[in-house]
């Protein structure tokens, strides 16, 4: 990483004059976020940018936003994931669209009065979230035309291709977002922050416990900042022998530019445009 541990990978070809033909994914997390530009016309990823260890996210976001000019293109369309404290999700055979209020009452962070509500066709449940003030003013003043989703969608995503019970985890440089799902039905979901490998040690025996997993018959799916033989890597092993990384995007996504790169480590990133 460059740059307050940032990186930028651009295909040379990119012309910004066809962002009419492209998507434009963002995701936002507690402590970190990326962009991807995606040729619809020709199926390629044409940059990515991440910034990982942020400690004011929504400022370092703010000023990303201003000076980039990648983000102010008028793209085909923009699809944005967002950490929040602030998420439930509610199966679709409760789910009351003239109640959304009700469900805000579930909700302990201070928040903005904006309440979102995101169905889930694959696993048969809406999701319900608000976002911190700043963040939702920044992003309705600036990114006017995109598509939220709380900050589970991408995983999500990337289970919803799994056929058995798998425990999905996805790393940023200091957190985990999990979910357990059996097919397509969601068992559990959570994010984590975390300083080091015990307390993701710790967290990751909370969940085995708490939800009995049984570690012989679940795959494990692992993304973004995550190694073989790394500390984390190594604290899974210790628990669960079907450990796969997740590649990156479609297959038929032409991803050259990431080919100096581990594919997991923007999975659920371009994960975020399966998303609907």
């Amino acid at each position: 990483m460059s740059h307050k541990n940032s990186l930028l990978l651009v295909d040379p070809e990119f012309d910004p004059g066809t962002a009419a033909d492209c998507n434009l994914l963002l995701k936002i997390t507690a402590d970190s976020f990326s962009y991807a530009i995606i040729d619809k016309n020709n199926d390629q990823l044409k940059a990515v940018y991440d910034q990982q260890e942020s400690a004011n996210v929504g400022k370092d976001l703010a000023a990303k936003i201003k000076n980039d000019p990648y983000l102010s293109l008028p793209y085909k369309e923009i699809k944005v994931s967002v950490y929040t404290g602030n998420s439930i999700s509610i199966p679709n055979v409760f789910f009351d669209p003239e109640q959304l209020s009700h469900y805000a009452m579930y909700f302990s962070e201070p928040s903005s009065d904006h309440l979102y509500a995101r169905p889930s066709a694959t696993y048969g449940f809406t999701s319900i979230f608000t976002l911190q003030e700043s963040m939702d003013e920044l992003l309705s003043s600036t990114l006017q035309s995109c598509v939220l989703f709380d900050h589970a969608a991408p995983i999500l995503a990337i289970a919803g291709v799994q056929d058995s019970k798998s425990l999905v985890m996805d790393f940023t440089a200091t957190s985990f977002n999990a979910a357990l799902t059996e097919g397509h039905k969601l068992v559990f979901r959570n994010y984590y922050e975390i300083d080091n490998v015990d307390e993701f040690n710790y967290y990751l025996l909370f969940m085995i416990n708490q939800l009995q997993i049984d570690c012989r018959h679940t795959a494990v799916v692992l993304s973004g900042i995550v190694h073989e033989e790394d500390d984390r890597f190594e604290c899974i092993r210790k628990y669960f022998s079907d450990i796969t990384f997740h590649n990156a995007g479609t297959k038929n996504l032409d991803q050259r530019i990431l080919d100096d790169m581990p594919a997991h480590y923007y999975s659920s990133l371009l994960a975020l445009d399966l998303c609907e």
